[in-house]
């Protein structure tokens, strides 16, 4: 796994390197300070991983950070800066995480582990499975996407849910969290495996850490360049639709 930094202070950037090559075997490629040159060096290669502060010269952190997003490969963005009122805007642009500085040496080693398991799991969710690559016996055990039940798991049980009761999925490290309106169920996959099990017409992957149930919606709200909160019927939780998600969701929607 490889990364480049994105830092104009010598200090914060030689620290941030020892922490990543102290607690990850991530590889630190290059280094930058000035945000078009990051733009030149992404033209012609290729990398995993973006430590990005957000108070850089020539094109700040933010824009910088905006213009990745609508690249086809998409590197994970974390962003490191001393300033809290940008994380609103980082969330939006889908940012794996943001570090405040001074640097948390626990909350680094936390983020980079669980930087490189989301790596590991989005790595191997992009090669193809066929029938060959599921061991022989198996083939039998793949969900069917248009259930309309799914065995949620709960303090070691496993419980028979219909798909209608099911609110929303949220990505949380290794796992998936799944909301109905009374109970919360904990399964042991990542939120695209879960995905698989729910059907299309009616579950809508709104971002990369949420796939939401279309049919408990209650209001669209407006936000931040032209996306929205989606707020749901008996729950207060707000589910952000990501700028990358947002045509789809239009379409299914008619707006």
């Amino acid at each position: 796994m490889r990364a480049i930094i994105v830092e104009d202070e010598i200090p914060a950037r030689e620290e941030l390197e020892y922490l990543v090559e102290t607690y990850s075997g991530i590889e630190v490629t290059h280094f930058f300070d000035d945000g078009l040159d990051v733009l030149k060096f992404l033209q012609e290669q290729d990398t995993d991983v973006i430590f990005l502060d957000i108070n850089i010269p020539s094109l700040d952190g933010m824009l910088l950070a905006s213009t990745i997003s609508k690249f086809t490969k998409r590197p994970y963005i974390v962003f490191t800066t001393a300033y809290k009122e940008h994380a609103a805007q980082a969330f939006e642009l889908e940012a794996f995480d943001y570090i405040l500085k001074p640097y948390d040496e626990k909350r680094i080693a936390a983020m980079l582990s669980r930087l490189e398991a989301a790596y590991k799991r989005d790595f191997a969710e992009s090669k193809p499975t066929t029938a060959h690559s599921i061991p022989k016996g198996q083939q039998n055990e793949i969900p069917l996407k248009n259930s309309s039940r799914v065995n949620l798991k709960k303090n070691d049980k496993i419980i028979v849910t219909d798909v209608n009761d099911i609110y929303y999925a949220l990505a949380s490290e290794k796992v998936t969290l799944v909301y109905t309106q009374q109970e919360e169920y904990t399964m042991p996959m990542s939120i695209t495996e879960f995905d698989s099990l729910l059907p299309e017409s009616q579950f809508f992957r709104c971002h990369r850490s949420y796939t939401v149930n279309l049919t408990k919606i209650r209001e669209i709200v407006p936000w931040f360049n032209q996306t929205y909160i989606l707020r749901l019927r008996d729950l207060s939780e707000e589910i952000p639709v990501s700028r990358s998600k947002v045509k789809a969701f239009r379409q299914i929607m008619h707006l």
